[in-house]
């Protein structure tokens, strides 16, 4: 076997594997290798935001994944899409970009006891990790790496949506990353001149001109090397080369939160039980790898418009063409939208102390015949319950890491996050019944007119409820027999490992995750590092 020497060996090159190598090899004396199991970002579609639709199931550049059946989910198997290329999902995802409310991350340190985790000690990261196309303030970064664009998109349903949130009490902000992080509002979006700003194109284009940093793709971990309670390097295997990435100082994964805990479990770290049960012989037992698995339960409400003012002109042959002939020679028109450039936080019911749904709104109704998505004249509402309470795991089919693993997602088990997903329906629909939509309000076309009853919503949902693509907490944070890792992200009983992805998300955060994973990722580069972290800081907010 061929053996490589690093300092630093990190696996995955998803929205933490590419912060983290261009911050630890800023020293040039340091050697950091970064692995990725995808291709590079070089199709197109991928830096195109409309094109988002094009590239987010594309097998060639995702895991495509898809739970086991979801026994409340009248067993259905629900697709799971995450980024098998260089940038991870932040190259195929919608590029909304939300940090999730300050109360979240207070919650990881008053519920967990990771007190430097509370949201005055992330804010700051926030803020030096954005360039903001709103300007520096005291909300908001300005020169960060990662560029950030309010929506734009000229639309007469998206003003319909704003005023219809107003009028229905829900709330209305300029800014949810500002000063009023709930209500509804234009999202912020991780493009830059018309461009989807990955964390690829954020991060780690600019370190690849470093001598010191090697970036290998189509690179698939096969296990952790370990050596008397210690991670020495990673096993990989390129083409039919089986190699050994020896790590002087740490193995860094950052695979995300179905691909890290499935990794260190074909490497013996895990539940014993389960391992021996798929013919692994346990090297550390650690019952949390894998479990605690977590997502945003969505469902889309789909309604007719009454009038040609919805984007569904677009999916016409010629008119595709035109837009993106325009976003070649300009980077504008309908190809520089990421299209859900509107939604909002808002209450479901006045038993919570912090919004409990999110909206992504889309002027346009959207359908699927197959694989192929249509679009037709109406809007489109993506309701997620934002903290559910049901809890699902992974857990490995056999020893072999190149087979995908079991995913138990667990949607709506809980009377908790049925009634919860109920009531968004219900909140949306009075979103909807607003005086701002009258002019242009057709037929709900989804969950439909027949939906009136709980029960009635309930059968909906069981048929509906899909991922809204942000799986979380399988190798969480803390410090009981159920945490994976540390406050500093180490993996707890292994030196020399360390875990940087959403994985360690201890509880959801209620918002979208890519964004708060890159602030996890450029926190725990100060921990490795040794350097200090950023001076605490919060803003001043104002809740509804």
């Amino acid at each position: 076997m061929k053996t490589e020497e690093y300092d630093y060996v990190i696996c995955g090159a998803g929205s933490a594997g590419c912060v983290l190598a261009n911050k630890l090899s800023q020293d040039e004396s340091t050697r950091v290798l970064l692995l990725e199991a995808g291709p590079m970002d070089l199709n197109l579609m991928i830096h195109i935001p409309a094109g988002v639709y094009s590239v987010y199931n594309n097998p060639k550049i995702n895991w495509n994944y898809e739970s086991e059946g979801e026994p409340a989910l009248n067993n259905r198997n629900v697709p799971t899409p995450r980024g098998k290329v260089v940038g991870g999902s932040s190259s195929i995802n919608s590029m909304v970009y939300m940090r999730g409310h300050p109360n979240d991350y207070d919650v990881w340190a008053s519920e967990f006891g990771l007190d430097n985790w509370a949201f005055d000690h992330c804010f700051p990261y926030f803020k030096a990790g954005e360039s903001s196309d709103r300007g520096e303030s005291e909300w908001r970064g300005g020169s960060g790496p990662l560029g950030v664009s309010k929506g734009a998109l000229e639309s007469p349903l998206i003003e319909a949506f704003l005023d219809a949130g107003e009028q229905a009490g829900q709330g209305r902000s300029e800014d949810l990353n500002g000063y009023q992080p709930e209500g509804v509002a234009r999202f912020d979006s991780t493009k830059k001149h018309g461009r989807r700003c990955s964390a690829a194109v954020a991060h780690l284009k600019p370190a690849l001109k470093r001598k010191n940093l090697t970036l290998k793709t189509r690179a698939m971990a096969r296990r952790v090397i370990m050596e008397n309670g210690r991670a020495i390097g990673l096993e990989y295997q390129q083409k039919n080369d089986i190699i050994a990435a020896r790590a002087g100082k740490e193995v860094i994964l950052s695979g995300g939160a179905i691909n890290s805990p499935q990794l260190m479990m074909v490497s013996g770290i895990g539940p014993a039980e389960h391992l021996r049960s798929v013919g692994i012989e346990p090297v550390h037992h650690l019952p949390g790898v894998g479990h605690n698995l977590q997502d945003h339960p969505t469902v889309i409400m789909q309604v007719e418009c009454t009038k040609p003012v919805s984007i569904d002109w677009v999916a016409k042959p010629h008119r595709k063409l035109m837009a993106g002939m325009q976003w070649m020679m300009t980077r504008e028109g309908i190809a520089s939208s990421n299209i859900w450039e509107a939604g909002g936080f808002v209450f479901g019911n006045h038993r919570e102390r912090f919004p409990n749904l999110q909206y992504h709104f889309a002027p346009v109704g959207v359908r699927y015949e197959g694989e192929k998505m249509k679009l037709s004249q109406g809007f489109a509402i993506h309701i997620d319950q934002l903290r559910p309470t049901s809890r699902g795991w992974i857990a490995l089919k056999s020893d072999d890491p190149f087979e995908k693993p079991a995913i138990h997602f667990n949607y709506l088990q809980t009377e908790h996050d049925q009634r919860e997903l109920i009531e968004g329906i219900k909140t949306t629909r009075d979103l909807v019944r607003q005086p701002a939509f009258d002019h242009l309000r057709g037929a709900e076309v989804l969950p439909g007119k027949g939906a009136t009853s709980d029960a009635d919503i309930l059968a909906f949902m069981r048929n509906a409820t899909e991922t809204d693509y942000h799986p979380c907490g399988t190798c969480r944070m803390g410090h009981d027999k159920w945490a994976v890792v540390d406050d500093q992200l180490r993996v707890h009983g292994i030196q020399g490992l360390r875990v940087v992805d959403a994985s360690v998300m201890p509880k959801i955060l209620s918002a979208n995750l890519n964004a708060p994973v890159q602030m996890i990722a450029a926190r725990a580069a100060d921990y490795i590092l040794g350097k200090d972290q950023r001076a605490s800081f919060r803003p001043r907010y104002h809740f509804m």
